[in-house]
């Protein structure tokens, strides 16, 4: 990822506009949006304190990587993929059980920083169709920027506590979906990752 991108996606991330990103560091939105658009590089005491309000190194933001995230193949971690996702707001999750495809839209994916999570109920289909057939693929369509993912590979249900507290906290509407025995339906899938297309 380019340092633009990196701004973009930790901005987005904390859930503040470019306005209001400018308004932080004292620049215009312009600024802002050259930096996101890679068009223009912040100074260096602006790379210092977008570190900071951001909660990463400088070496973060100037680096091909993102630090503690192990990547795939393709250079893209979880947490990149996930970026990538939510920026999309939705994506399609494909099975196939009995040698027919099926394509679903599915909404809620998170990660650890080396592995995606995504959830279900243990009471709709697609949970016994990933019982019976791990493969899957994950895809999603961004149509402001024409950008596209596929992430090929198989899941496996993660029942710890670790896994639920993590996607409750990136989602807290579970809490409110699975109450008390309720729980029991929230079903978790860690992606094993085998290969990722972006474009």
């Amino acid at each position: 990822m380019t340092t633009g991108e990196k701004i973009a996606m930790l901005r987005r991330r904390k859930n503040i506009t470019q306005e209001q990103l400018a308004e932080m560091l004292g620049v215009s939105r312009q600024s802002v949006s050259r930096w996101e658009m890679d068009q223009a590089f912040p100074e260096t005491e602006k790379l210092i304190r977008l570190a900071g309000l951001f909660s990463c190194s400088i070496d973060f933001l100037l680096s091909d990587v993102l630090e503690g995230n192990r990547q795939t193949a393709q250079g893209l971690s979880a947490d990149d993929c996930v970026a990538f996702i939510r920026e999309c707001g939705y994506f399609f999750l494909a099975t196939s059980v009995a040698d027919r495809p099926r394509l679903r839209p599915f909404g809620m994916i998170c990660s650890n920083g080396e592995t995606l999570f995504i959830v279900t109920d243990k009471r709709k289909s697609v949970h016994s169709d990933l019982k019976r057939n791990p493969r899957v693929e994950l895809s999603s369509y961004n149509p402001v920027t024409g950008g596209w993912i596929r992430i090929s590979g198989e899941v496996s249900e993660d029942d710890n506590c670790v896994a639920r507290e993590l996607v409750q906290s990136a989602y807290p509407s579970l809490k409110q979906k699975y109450p008390g025995e309720q729980e029991e339906f929230l079903a978790v899938y860690q992606v094993h990752i085998e290969d990722v297309s972006v474009n």
